[in-house]
């Protein structure tokens, strides 16, 4: 299969990197101005000045990223982008926040990049650039358990399902049709299917494996899945100012591609390797 990670990469280093560091975590919602621009440099620079890279992320979304028993913030994300800030040579702050707010966080400079499972799209492309993929995940219509009248994604027409309003499953469900509900995280995604309030969800595949093994007596299924594949990368502004820093994270992925960092947490996460397709 074509890697995507070895292609298109800029051969010559960025910029020198300092001593390796271990990577920090922020909790809460709140913003930070550590994403503030500095005229006359570039954000990868400035980054490298204050140690830190500013992360936006969920902190619900399991296995990409949520909390462990212990309180710890984990996930396929938020590790792969640990890796990412220490070849760097910084730092990964991350801070946590409902899915629909991440976008309007990076535009707003509160944050540098998002780690968040978010897919590649057209629209979404016209915005923000976007680095090479890092996993690829088919779509899952999930429903309860005794629902057979929902069986493809044609099927969604009319019905009601809920997903945050901002992620690429709601649009999936809207062109198919459907009704989508606003949510803010899966959690309640789920309980608004197992009560009855809502025919079906659209998420990750992975996503749906994940939750079963958390909630073996969930009374739900998955109804059907997409043939092809999303692509999720870390999505920064566009502009001249980002470039730089965009460069540097294509090359630690292809690093951590070739090493098969990659390969190794994803299948830490998913019990399989997503981060190729």
């Amino acid at each position: 299969m074509k890697k995507y990670y070895l292609a298109g990469l800029m051969a010559a280093a960025v910029l020198g990197i300092t001593a390796l560091s271990g990577c920090s975590q922020q909790s809460g919602s709140e913003g930070t101005e550590a994403a503030s621009s500095t005229a006359g440099e570039d954000l990868l620079s400035q980054i490298q000045e204050r140690g830190e890279i500013v992360v936006a992320t969920e902190g619900t979304w399991a296995p990409w990223t949520y909390h462990d028993e212990s309180g710890a913030l984990v996930g396929y994300d938020i590790e792969v982008m640990e890796k990412v800030a220490e070849k760097l040579g910084v730092e990964a702050t991350f801070v946590e926040g409902e899915f629909d707010g991440l976008l309007a966080g990076l535009d707003s400079k509160r944050y540098d990049v998002i780690a968040n499972g978010v897919d590649i799209t057209e629209d979404r492309k016209e915005k923000y650039d976007f680095s090479v993929p890092y996993a690829y995940n088919r779509t899952a219509i999930i429903v309860r358990a005794d629902n057979d009248e929902i069986q493809s994604f044609e099927d969604l027409e009319g019905k009601h399902t809920a997903n945050t309003i901002t992620s690429t499953y709601t649009e999936v469900a809207r062109s198919y049709g459907a009704e989508v509900t606003g949510v803010d995280d899966l959690n309640q995604t789920f309980e608004l299917l197992s009560s009855g309030r809502i025919d079906a969800t659209l998420n990750a595949e992975v996503t749906y494996y994940d939750y079963m093994k958390q909630h073996p007596d969930a009374n739900i299924k998955i109804a059907a899945l997409s043939e092809d594949a999303t692509e999720a990368a870390f999505p920064v502004r566009k502009g001249e100012e980002t470039a730089s820093l965009l460069t540097a994270i294509n090359e630690a992925l292809a690093e951590l591609d070739e090493s098969g960092e990659l390969t190794e947490l994803s299948e830490k996460y998913f019990g399989t390797d997503i981060s190729k397709n």
